[in-house]
């Protein structure tokens, strides 16, 4: 049991690290896209120093998640890609189309008109991927994937377009916002700039607090017993106490302009959100409408099992140094350039 162990820790960082960083990603599109004509360029600037050290790392994330369960779990793999093929295609292709416009807006021998087009198609994508990921989640969790399905929309199309999931969508897209605004503020060092992702760390924050409770009340009406998996036990009550005393400590934070906490309290507070969904429910990681599917039961053969972790634990040796150094060359940069 071990290996798996650590096979389902591999997968549970990728998918923590994935929606910190990557999710900070996606809210630099999103910021630009809740952000007045006039201050664009501006947010742009300052988003593309601070998430340049990840920018290429991002989605290596995802790639770690999609094969451990396609090696490992292969029974979980193919309940996502049948039933889940749509919104995880609009997911992928949001991705695609965010990472293209980026590189154009950026690195086009020729500024002409097309780059409004790019603009418009990296702010709007980065909108659409953090939301599609947000409802596959709810459609893992919330019972409604029916693999007896006998007509498309049953099986295809009604397991993740609900409520609930439009809500979680809507959530995660806040999330981003907040991680990427939060993010940045160590990073300026202009005042006007400093005063303005304050006010977007508020408003998404505030984003976070109104959406989280549309998502709790979406869950009740259509019998996802969210309140039950994070309410149900003494661990629930603890995250969920810690990420609002957190929501306060990053108010005084700001008030005190001390932008490093706020980074950590904000990468704080997502992990208690993620840990208190994931712990109450573990060890099923998808819920179906006849059942579920568990990591502990449906793995594949333990050989396997054992080959994939050791791979996990031994590249991430080389892996992470790697990020470390790219994140620490491109600080080192930005602080010579503000010098």
């Amino acid at each position: 049991m071990f290996y798996l162990y650590v096979v389902i820790f591999f997968l549970w960082t990728a998918i923590a690290l994935y929606l910190l960083l990557g999710g900070a990603d996606f809210g630099v599109g999103i910021l630009e896209l809740f952000s007045k004509q006039k201050n664009e360029k501006r947010i742009e600037k300052i988003m593309y120093k601070e998430m340049g050290p990840v920018w290429e790392a991002n989605h290596m994330w995802l790639v770690i998640v999609i094969v451990i369960l396609f090696v490992a779990f292969p029974d979980i793999y193919a309940v996502f890609s049948t039933y889940l093929h749509i919104p995880l295609l609009l997911m992928l292709m949001g991705i695609i189309a965010r990472g293209t416009a980026f590189s154009f807006r950026n690195y086009d021998a020729i500024k002409d008109d097309w780059q409004y087009v790019y603009n418009k198609i990296f702010r709007y994508s980065s909108v659409i991927t953090p939301f599609f990921l947000g409802m596959i989640a709810a459609a893992t969790v919330s019972g409604t994937i029916d693999m007896g399905a006998t007509d498309f929309m049953t099986a295809y199309i009604w397991s993740w377009l609900t409520p609930f999931g439009c809500a979680l969508g809507i959530f995660t897209c806040s999330i981003c916002g907040y991680l990427a605004a939060s993010y940045s503020l160590s990073q300026v060092k202009n005042i006007d700039d400093l005063t303005y992702l304050t006010t977007k760390v508020k408003i998404f924050l505030f984003a976070i607090v109104i959406t989280g409770g549309i998502v709790f009340l979406s869950a009740y009406t259509t019998g996802v017993p969210l309140l039950e998996w994070i309410f149900g036990e003494v661990i629930g009550w603890i995250a969920v106490s810690l990420a609002t005393i957190s929501i306060f400590g990053t108010l005084y934070a700001l008030q005190l302009k001390k932008h490093s906490w706020i980074r950590l309290l904000a990468g704080f507070q997502v992990l208690t959100i993620l840990f208190a969904v994931t712990y109450q429910h573990y060890p099923n990681l998808v819920i179906l409408k006849h059942g579920c599917l568990s990591l502990t039961e449906d793995q594949c053969i333990h050989k396997t099992i054992a080959m994939l972790a050791w791979a996990l634990m031994l590249g991430s040796i080389f892996i992470l140094p790697g990020v470390f150094h790219l994140i620490y060359s491109f600080q080192k940069k930005n602080n010579t350039e503000t010098k």
